[in-house]
């Protein structure tokens, strides 16, 4: 190595390469930690240095080096890489490694205008001051590398254009619990702008995307997910691309019910013109969908939802594939069948489907979500009346259809509107759930929107978060994790804008959250159970009817001090009914763990008080934001012990929590036999869960005959997943056989990656 080579610095003044200084900093990131090496990182480094390299390049060449050495046997270097990477992202934000005071920092970014100017208004110099002793900036040195990365690349603020970065995580941190909290009253405000910090900054409280990007900005659209129904109408089409624009351009993952839209040959203006058909108006969503990048933070993404007795549903399940023309696909959007009962028992008797117009089957399509009888008894109607447009398919060969597209692309997911409906805490009669999300979490009520000033229309927006249960000792812990999740989220919905009138009178209405789970599949190695053999069942059950169950003690508590939601009385809860006492029976048989905490106490206060949310729990895929936390995503079980994750900043590899510890206990992806013990798991979530679960099928070709996954399986996973009362079913995933690298973008760049 040449010690006589020059480095540039940031002035643009070079000086002679300065070794010691490099080896003092990598020394500094390497203390307390196992089984890695200055010299081995140093050495990787120096080859790549040259005459005129400038220090910045330097740093990043360091942080290569170490990241590059993670590994099963050396899996702390991602931490090493990490401490290096904050290392040189204080530099570039500070111009030193010592953050500024709080006070002076938001100052200076407020006259930068990256801040919200509120954030000086609403907080005197003497709170931010005290609020400054409660800021732990050494929490920064607990990230693994690729929660680095993915702060630097999605949640600090930035100037996307010159890759400025002007702040560290605790300064993101906490100035989220102070915008959030900024209109509580001053006695107690700086109690819970520290609790909900604390609760953040240790990783026991996830929160998404749009929340860690966007809070503290002058941006103020912070809800997850959109949900947009279209009604069978020009003006509500129109009204629905609008809606799409709006929402997808302020960071937003979007689901779309264009169910109700008439098939292709139907009359218009009784007969002067023929309809055109699906084909052409999801085109035009997807346009709409793809028109903005988001800042940088996310591309636009979205999932469109349609009955499966649609009657041009052949056509529409094969949008995604890759054969056929540009004309008859629409590849960029991702699809939601929707599936009742009636569909399930003629696939189960060998029966048909008969497939209608939603435009020539009156109250067909509203009974579908609505009454599981009626629509029965419509459907029969409309079968035999001879003047009504229909054709006749096989039950099996469409099932049979939608399974092959679903295995093909991955991207064909299930909706039972059924289950939907009577496990809800929304009375189906006066608000229905027609529709899920871009992640298959979110199950709230929509009503069409006649243009985009509608009042009466409703787009339904999901505000979420998570547990993280890796990181909570005690399920008694979630007591107080609830309050402050619900308080902040709650407090959210009036802190944000809201471009149409719509969503805002929705929300204020309902005001629905989703609090979900991250590190789950840590949390069942922990405690010695596994996904496939049933001994996580009781723990599951244990786990959610505690989550279930303080956070809507957190919601009655908000509803005593602030007053329950207007539209309770459309909620479920409001005569006393409980998801305790709607979940499918099924699950009786596979788990018999009693319940533990006093829900018939729970039931006589929220038919007393009211609650504050309409919704409180979803379980999303939070692939990102897991991340941050360096935990394993979601409910998901890991693919390796050391994951592989492509992101737009490179490769990242993530290593699950405690590996030396727990390597043996984790049960990996394709370790499990096959679906069955998952679905279970997933069932029992959902016995508490009040909106529904991003949950996947996954199948290794290489365990069955001929390396091909047989039909009857598949149907048999989707039966199972009807059995346990599922409400959706996600991705899924299909092994290559070529290696198990796990995409970061496995949400397609939505906004549920929380």
């Amino acid at each position: 190595m040449n010690k006589n080579l020059l480095v540039t610095k940031r002035s643009g003044e070079k000086e002679p390469l300065n070794l010691d200084k490099i080896h003092r900093v990598v020394t500094w990131a390497a203390e307390g930690l196992d089984h890695v090496s200055v010299s081995q990182v140093e050495l990787r480094s120096h080859i790549q240095f040259y005459d005129g390299i400038r220090t910045d390049d330097i740093h990043e060449t360091i942080i290569k080096a170490a990241a590059d050495l993670i590994s099963e046997e050396t899996p702390d270097y991602q931490y090493l890489a990490a401490r290096l990477a904050i290392f040189h992202l204080r530099k570039k934000a500070f111009g030193e490694f010592d953050p500024p005071k709080l006070y002076d920092h938001v100052k200076k970014m407020v006259e930068m205008e990256k801040y919200d100017a509120h954030i000086l208004e609403d907080y005197s110099k003497e709170e931010l001051d005290e609020i400054d002793g409660y800021i732990d900036h050494w929490r920064d040195m607990e990230f693994s590398y690729g929660a680095v990365k993915q702060l630097e690349g999605k949640y600090l603020v930035q100037n996307r254009v010159t890759h400025e970065i002007y702040e560290s995580p605790q300064f993101l941190y906490i100035l989220v619990a102070i915008c959030l909290f900024s209109k509580y009253p001053k006695e107690t405000r700086l109690e819970y702008v520290k609790g909900f910090y604390d609760a953040i900054s240790t990783f026991k409280i996830s929160l998404p995307t749009p929340i860690m990007s966007g809070v503290r900005t002058p941006t103020r659209q912070f809800s997850s997910c959109v949900l947009i129904e279209c009604g069978d109408s020009l003006d509500s089409i129109n009204a629905t691309t609008s809606s799409i624009v709006r929402y997808v351009s302020q960071r937003a993952g979007i689901g779309i019910n264009a169910g109700r839209i008439r098939a292709v040959g139907s009359a218009i203006r009784g007969g002067e013109a023929q309809h055109t058909g699906c084909i052409p108006f999801y085109k035009h969503f997807q346009t709409a969908v793809k028109c903005c990048s988001q800042g940088g933070v996310r591309g636009g993404a979205a999932t469109l939802f349609y009955p499966i007795w649609h009657l041009e549903v052949e056509s529409l399940l094969v949008l995604k594939n890759n054969r056929g023309v540009e004309e008859n696909r629409v590849r960029h959007m991702d699809y939601g069948v929707q599936i009742n009962r009636l569909m399930y028992q003629r696939l189960i008797k060998g029966g048909d489907i008969t497939l209608f117009s939603p435009s020539d089957v009156p109250g067909l399509y509203d009974a579908f979500f609505e009454d599981q009888n009626l629509f029965e008894s419509l459907y029969e109607k409309y079968e035999n009346d001879p003047a009504i447009r229909k054709r006749t398919v096989k039950a099996v060969d469409l099932f049979s259809l939608m399974m092959q597209e679903r295995a093909g692309t991955g991207r064909i997911y299930i909706q039972n509107v059924d289950h939907c409906n009577t496990h809800s805490p929304f009375d189906p009669t006066v608000a229905p759930i027609r529709q899920s999300n871009l992640c298959l979490e979110i199950a709230l009520p929509t009503k069409p929107l006649n243009d985009i000033n509608d009042e009466n229309g409703e787009i339904a927006l999901c505000t979420l978060s998570a547990f993280n249960l890796g990181a909570i000792e005690s399920l008694d812990e979630l007591k107080n994790l609830s309050n402050l999740v619900v308080r902040a989220l709650d407090a959210l919905l009036d802190y944000q804008d809201y471009p149409i009138k719509a969503a805002q009178i929705a929300t204020m209405n309902r005001r629905t959250l989703g609090v979900g789970v991250i590190n789950y599949a840590y949390y069942l190695a922990k405690n010695n159970a596994k996904y496939s053999d049933g001994s996580g069942n009781a723990l599951t059950h244990r786990t959610f009817e505690a989550i279930q169950y303080y956070l809507l003690q957190a919601s009655v508590e908000l509803a005593k001090e602030y007053g329950a939601c207007p539209a309770f009385n459309e909620t479920t809860y409001s005569k006393g009914i409980l998801p305790i006492d709607t979940y499918k029976k099924d699950l009786d048989g596979i788990c018999q763990e009693p319940l533990h905490l006093d829900w018939e106490g729970l039931r006589k206060d929220i038919t007393t008080y009211g609650l504050r949310n309409s919704t409180l729990t979803a379980l999303m895929p939070s692939e990102t934001s897991s991340q941050i936390s360096n935990a394993t995503n979601g409910i998901e079980p890991p693919r390796g012990l050391v994951s592989v994750k492509a992101s737009k900043d490179g490769i990242l590899k993530q290593v699950v929590p405690e590996y030396e510890r727990l390597k043996d206990k984790y049960e990996l992806l394709w370790d499990m036999p096959g679906n069955d013990g998952y679905l279970q798991l997933v069932g029992i979530m959902q016995k508490f869960v009040d909106q529904s679960i991003s949950a996947n099928t996954n199948y290794d070709p290489a365990r069955f005959p001929n390396g091909r996954v047989p039909m009857n399986q598949l149907l048999k996973d989707l039966l199972v997943a009807y059995k346990y009362g599922v409400k959706t079913l996600y991705y899924q995933n299909t092994r290559d056989g070529a290696d198990d690298a796990q995409a970061a973008d496995d949400c397609a760049g939505g906004a549920c990656k929380i």
